[in-house]
């Protein structure tokens, strides 16, 4: 009995230490990435702001070439909506909405992701021009994980993981307009 006791001590101390950490662990993330184009900032915009050109560069829409993607609304204004259904598990299920365009300068949007997790983040690119020909492009991605599961913050670097992704897309997105 007295053994059974220390294991169960012993057990719950076990479980209640990750908590009682994940109680001053951060709950948010964000990441961005940057790139100048070579092109004039109006070329750019005109291009960024349709969601489904991001077909043509976005990391992510390449990594399924099966990849189910449905649009409604008008692209590359306010109300539209790209959505995706994958059976690969690092594309899942999903939906992405344009919510703000602040012409020439930045589009903000909401990602809705419903598999393999569900949550709702809030992304933007933004355009600022550096010279007559050229762009720097802004990609931007944020992040809430709630109590307890923001302890994965301690041992996943979403800092390096998405901003992989976004550095990727930026990388294609210049190959693409600078052609």
């Amino acid at each position: 009995m007295k053994i059974l006791k220390i294991v169960l001590i012993g057990l719950g101390i076990l479980i209640a230490i990750p908590l009682i950490i994940a109680l001053f662990v951060k709950k948010d993330y964000h990441v961005e990435r940057e790139i100048t184009i070579n092109k004039p900032l109006q070329e750019v915009f005109n291009y960024v702001k349709y969601l489904k050109n991001q077909d043509l560069y976005s990391r992510w829409a390449t990594m399924d070439p099966d990849m189910k993607k449905t649009y409604s609304g008008t692209d590359g204004t306010v109300g539209f909506v790209s959505a995706w259904e994958s059976n690969n598990r690092e594309v899942g299920k999903g939906e992405q909405e344009i919510v703000k365009i602040t012409e020439g300068e930045r589009i903000d949007f909401e990602l809705r992701f419903m598999e393999p997790f569900q949550s709702t983040e809030p992304a933007f690119m933004t355009t600022e021009r550096i010279a007559e020909n050229q762009t720097l492009v802004t990609w931007g991605f944020s992040g809430h994980m709630k109590y307890p599961m923001n302890l994965m913050l301690l041992f996943m670097d979403f800092e390096k993981l998405i901003g992989n992704d976004l550095e990727t897309g930026l990388n294609n997105l210049k190959i693409l307009l600078e052609k």
